[in-house]
């Protein structure tokens, strides 16, 4: 049994809700829960201790029941009306010439609410299309603005690293990215292969940026000179994976050599050279 279970719905939005009643859940199993004046239907997305340290000091809301056969065909129904919702507002935004970029439609599972998810790179009033989609659908209507890298997390997809957006499977909240992050992990800054699916810089970069910083700790700083056995070597690559450093000799040649072999080395601002 499990006191806490995280659920997910459409778009890869997630939230942990107690079980006050004990149901008996597995990862993949779906879910009845209590949502903003009404019930949502989403998916067991995790259950465990970790989510004692994931969820936050707030009330959480409880889990309702486990779905029945009807339960599921009204998701399937709502899905088609999410699809059918979409086309309407797109519309609307082109007729009250809107510069925002609809995204998603959701329809909570008790159809009480449709929320619909924008972009947009500045401020728009969107009252007037607020009242028309209202007095179309006769329930509680939201329009939500969200980021690109939002959008991208809603959207889905797969990294140029071949698996499945970080987004979308394990970052809950955004943190700022620059590209300090890519000098660190010596990294060329070119935006084309430094940027993600959301056209902003890949999250990887910083949850990724400790790692980095730890083991560049065992190289040499690049452009630093060390002797060898070979002569002066000038540092011109690091290979953090295959821990090798690529030297650059006075004749132009180039080494690569295991970190193992190149002894001690001081990685002072002024003083690089191995240590006799």
């Amino acid at each position: 049994m499990h006191d806490n279970v995280e659920v997910v719905f459409k778009g890869e939005r997630k939230e942990i809700y107690a079980n006050p009643q004990q149901f008996p859940f597995k990862i993949g199993d779906y879910v009845i829960v209590e949502a903003d004046k009404g019930e949502d239907l989403g998916i067991v997305n995790q259950v465990g201790a970790i989510l004692s340290i994931k969820k936050k000091d707030a009330e959480l809301k409880s889990i309702l029941r486990k779905p029945d056969p009807k339960d599921l065909n009204k998701l399937k129904d709502n899905r088609h009306k999410e699809a059918a919702a979409f086309k309407v507002c797109k519309q609307k935004i082109e007729k009250h010439g809107l510069i925002m970029k609809l995204v998603d439609v959701e329809y909570q599972f008790d159809g009480n609410k449709i929320t619909f998810y924008f972009t947009a790179e500045r401020r728009v009033d969107f009252r007037e299309l607020v009242k028309e989609l209202a007095a179309e659908y006769k329930v509680r209507i939201e329009l939500r603005q969200i980021g690109v890298r939002d959008e991208a997390r809603r959207i889905g997809g797969y990294g140029i690293c071949g698996r499945k957006l970080c987004c979308t499977s394990f970052i809950k909240d955004f943190e700022p990215i620059t590209t300090q992050c890519a000098k660190e992990q010596n990294l060329p800054l070119n935006p084309q292969k430094l940027s993600g699916a959301c056209s902003r810089l890949m999250c990887c970069l910083l949850f990724e940026r400790d790692y980095y910083q730890d083991e560049m700790k065992k190289f040499p700083e690049l452009e630093s000179v060390i002797k060898t056995d070979r002569g002066e070597g000038t540092v011109v690559k690091v290979d953090v994976f295959a821990e090798t450093v690529s030297l650059r000799y006075e004749n132009d040649n180039y080494v690569t050599v295991p970190l193992n072999e190149l002894g001690e080395f001081c990685r002072c601002e002024n003083c690089s050279e191995k240590q006799e």
